[in-house]
């Protein structure tokens, strides 16, 4: 598949793939301005790749976190899936997000996330008054998992991680 990018800043790099059967493409902190950047604890900071893309029809570009870039500094991006749609023309920024209690910094060049090409499907939506009968029904939020359910309590208990009950 071939996808066009353009450079809106000399410096960007193009994404890069970290081996041959890799699904994601690193992108990489391209910002306007030289030096440290960092993220101050529990705070998000858009990121600039320097690069614009047309992603072809069908496709968009799901931009995840680097295992890596998570595990060893606490970064994700904010909304925790990124999405670049094909008709989308502009910058592609990174969202990233601080889940430490501490700054963390990077540089220019440094890889920040990963973006993976993927496929879509359209769909049409009709408002109808019933939907057909599933033996699921209407459980959700882990009803065909090991016995926890969701409580609808707002009370809060101390020491309480979750809303999660053991059924």
């Amino acid at each position: 598949m071939k996808i066009n990018i353009k450079k809106l800043n000399p410096n960007a790099i193009i994404p890069t793939k970290g081996s041959d059967k890799a699904a994601g493409y690193d992108l990489y902190a391209c910002m306007n301005h030289n030096g440290v950047i960092v993220i101050k604890p529990h705070t998000t900071m858009k990121i600039n790749t320097g690069l614009a893309m047309a992603i072809p029809d069908g496709f968009f570009g799901a931009i995840f976190a680097r295992s890596g870039t998570a595990v060893k500094k606490g970064l994700r991006p904010a909304n925790c899936v990124g999405v670049v749609d094909s008709d989308y023309r502009g910058e592609v920024i990174v969202a990233l997000h601080n889940d430490t209690d501490n700054d963390q910094t990077f540089v220019n060049g440094d890889r920040i996330a990963q973006l993976v090409i993927m496929e879509h499907f359209m769909a049409d939506f009709y408002e109808t008054e019933e939907l057909d009968d599933t033996d699921r029904g209407d459980g959700g939020f882990g009803s065909t998992g090991d016995g926890f359910k969701i409580t609808t309590s707002p009370a809060v208990i101390p020491g309480q991680i979750g809303m999660f009950d053991n059924a």
